[in-house]
């Protein structure tokens, strides 16, 4: 456990928890709501506002989360007025925010290394002040989401019967993707821009694996996603590599055991079933 003897270490360890709790919290929704990539785009989007943060003098955390949020309500809005196309209001939003990350990088004199660690992620050389506002962030989104979880599970199994129930679905949309837009920022501290999304969706889809409740699902995911920030700062560590693909890679690799294992056992069910059936025939 020498690892834990660095402040550094302790700071990325805490950071990374956080974002642990948070992603998947609101990735159980994304999933089911079928928007798996909406944190790609915002990600693109808050790499965007990294850079013309920098550009016009704000802290680029900070013109990230401006960028990211005026986006998701943008996709939202777009999304009421083309439902059947929402899709493609996405990839508007996504290739704007390429394209407004190509533009401001090259108007601004932002250091080469500062732009890779916002997109392959920094969890390093995060400080105490970034600890705090990833906290911050992280309990506002909890909140909101304790507050909001029926009505918002109820919208994205259903929006028909949302409806009906009497729930105001636009202004719990509209919340929504607010919050997913905080939490890609707090992802994008840790993991990275380009794999924030992965955060939010591979320890849920693992947890989908299980066929559980949807409660059941959510605590799994979150169980997934904790042991994937833990073993891959772990690994990053004394392997020297970077801890934001690491932590991806760990929760894919738990992905994929969770679906040998329930491949396993549906073969062995299939293999016992086919035993008895051919035992009871003998005996017939």
């Amino acid at each position: 456990m020498e690892f834990l003897q660095y402040e550094f270490f302790q700071r990325a360890l805490l950071a990374g928890l956080i974002a642990a709790l948070v992603c998947p919290i609101i990735g159980i929704f994304v999933v089911v709501r079928r928007q798996s990539l909406i944190g790609d785009g915002l990600g693109h989007l808050a790499f965007a506002g990294v850079t013309g943060g920098y550009l016009v003098g704000l802290y680029p955390a900070v013109g990230a989360l401006v960028l990211t949020v005026t986006g998701a309500i943008g996709i939202e809005l777009m999304r009421r007025r083309n439902n059947q196309y929402s899709d493609m209001g996405l990839a508007i939003f996504f290739y704007a925010g390429i394209a407004l990350a190509i533009i401001f990088s090259t108007m601004t004199k932002m250091p080469s290394s500062g732009l890779l660690s916002f997109l392959f992620g920094s969890i390093i050389t995060v400080t105490m002040a970034d600890v705090i506002v990833i906290a911050i962030s992280g309990v506002a989104v909890a909140i909101v989401v304790y507050f909001l979880f029926d009505k918002l599970m109820l919208i994205a199994i259903d929006e028909d019967v949302a409806s009906v129930a009497g729930i105001n679905i636009s202004l719990i949309n509209m919340i929504f993707s607010i919050v997913t837009a905080v939490v890609v920022v707090v992802g994008m501290t840790i993991v990275g821009i380009l794999l924030v999304s992965a955060l939010m969706i591979v320890p849920v889809a693992g947890a989908y694996l299980l066929k559980l409740s949807f409660k059941g699902t959510l605590m799994v995911a979150i169980i997934i996603s904790i042991l994937s920030v833990f073993i891959g700062l772990i690994t990053s560590f004394y392997l020297d590599i970077a801890p934001g693909g690491t932590i991806v890679m760990t929760a894919i690799g738990i992905y994929v055991v969770i679906s040998l294992c329930r491949k396993a056992s549906e073969f062995k069910g299939r293999g016992a079933c086919g035993l008895t059936t051919t035992g009871d025939k003998k005996n017939d």
